[in-house]
């Protein structure tokens, strides 16, 4: 964990933009007004509040960085997301309602149009 020393939370907000964007961010304080200040002006993967690296053991919380730190999200459903990749599959029924909008041109043309309509 790396620990910088600053004036007030400017200095500290300028500090985290001023370097790639970091893996987790740690608040300190009891100020929800300073708290939702630093959240709102960075940008980081998971941030703890109050503690250090304690979001980790919290498995229904996604995992991941952004940026240089890593993209996406590692764990849960938000894992799966990330990393799976989904795929919509039809299968046509036995009856195919289709066939009833097309026009009939009789017997000799159905073979061409079953033929087109594959």
């Amino acid at each position: 964990m790396s620990i910088f020393p600053y004036g007030d939370r400017d200095d500290a907000i300028g500090c985290v933009n001023a370097r790639p964007r970091p893996l987790s961010l740690c608040y300190f304080g009891a100020n929800d007004a300073d708290r939702r200040k630093v959240l709102e002006r960075t940008t980081s993967g998971n941030v703890t509040i109050n503690g250090t690296i304690t979001h980790v053991g919290q498995d229904d919380l996604p995992f991941g960085g952004v940026g240089e730190s890593g993209m996406g999200q590692y764990r849960g459903i938000e894992g799966f997301r990330t990393l799976g990749y989904a795929r919509g599959i039809y299968g046509q029924g036995r009856w195919n309602t289709i066939s009833l909008l097309c026009a009939h041109f009789g017997r000799r043309a159905d073979p061409l149009l079953n033929f087109f309509l594959r």
